[in-house]
């Protein structure tokens, strides 16, 4: 195959959108502790899975197995002499998480500059993903104990329950999207964990780097905690930021990590916050959840064939699947934009490749 066999081709332009931005996250989360540095940067590694996770080449075999056939062209992009042999391919995956969870902060914030979106309101959510294998109840798990005929099982998987789902053995993302009127939907910060996971403690990390024009946060009541209002709606000397925290009140969550303000001033601050929602205003704000991030999970996995399934067994595996693919979903909205077309329609970009 020629060394240029793909360039000027959707897949060859998507990888030159990624590598600066897959370069900039591994600054921003170098490489610490003894040994000497590896001989393929991080940010290569990442743009290897890139490639095959838009490829829906859904096993690591699979995956190295395409990357081979296609040396050539990584060679020629990314300035190799030779392609990473399988077992560094396979150990590196399971770190990769990391440099995905920066990388697609850097380009919801690079879409934000380039117009492809706007965020002055986000919507937050989680969704469930059911592990491969076999479901393996709570009390063996409790007990360590895998039954005798019970092959497959994966051990990092978690039990989680949601509304919409239900109870479901397996991980979970959580996703903030943008949900202006007339503007793309556009995952802008994202993190993957367990099904087990709570969002009192994955939101927490993302409230700071909620972008600057952003007004409106909405979640569902699964968020709702003085923590979190307070933290969006106040800065450190408890003067308004002129955003509003949208969220049903939900009397479990009454508490939360709680700021260092005077409980009376709490509980004011709450009462605004259900009176707001309550409100004309509010009531049209937290509708756009409903045509925004909860369709998004809809189109996400039915892209990436993740409505099934994950696609490997383990925590750090499938964290670097799930937020590897939702880079490349980004990747994929910004083509669109590029192209001229000012929607989220991009399966045909995926059937281009």
């Amino acid at each position: 195959m020629s060394s240029r066999a793909m360039e000027g081709t959707p897949l060859a332009t998507l990888v030159r959108m990624a590598m600066p931005l897959c370069r900039q996250a591994q600054q921003r989360c170098p490489r610490t502790g003894p040994g000497r540095p590896p001989e393929y940067d991080d940010w290569k590694i990442a743009v290897f899975i890139m490639v095959a996770i838009l490829k829906k080449r859904k096993s690591k075999s699979a995956q190295y197995r395409f990357l081979s056939q296609h040396q050539t062209d990584f060679k020629h992009w990314l300035g190799l002499k030779r392609i990473p042999a399988r077992s560094s391919y396979f150990a590196r995956y399971r770190q990769a998480h990391r440099l995905f969870r920066v990388a697609i902060e850097l380009q919801g914030k690079r879409a934000l500059r380039e117009g492809v979106t706007s965020a002055q309101t986000v919507a937050v959510d989680k969704s469930l993903i059911k592990a491969r294998g076999p479901l393996w109840h709570s009390k063996d798990r409790r007990k360590g104990h895998i039954p005798k005929r019970l092959r497959g099982v994966d051990r990092d998987s978690r039990w989680g329950f949601s509304k919409h789902q239900g109870w479901i053995q397996g991980y979970s993302y959580e996703v903030v999207v943008t949900a202006d009127k007339r503007s793309v939907v556009f995952p802008l910060l994202a993190s993957a964990d367990t099904a087990a996971a709570k969002e009192h403690q994955s939101f927490a990390g993302k409230i700071d780097q909620l972008p600057r024009q952003t007004r409106n946060v909405l979640t569902d009541a699964g968020y709702d905690n003085n923590g979190f209002g307070e933290r969006i709606e106040y800065d450190q000397h408890g003067r308004r930021t002129g955003r509003h925290f949208i969220c049903p009140p939900n009397r479990r969550n009454l508490h939360g990590e709680q700021p260092k303000i005077t409980a009376s001033k709490v509980a004011q601050h709450r009462q605004r916050r259900i009176a707001f929602y309550q409100s004309r205003q509010g009531r049209m704000l937290y509708r756009r959840r409903a045509i925004t991030v909860e369709p998004f999970n809809e189109w996400f996995k039915s892209l990436f064939s993740l409505d099934n399934c994950v696609w490997h067994r383990g925590l750090c595996n499938n964290q670097t699947q799930i937020l590897g693919a939702l880079f490349c979903y980004q990747l994929l909205l910004r083509y669109n934009y590029r192209r001229g077309r000012r929607n989220g329609q991009i399966q045909w970009v995926l059937d281009a490749l």
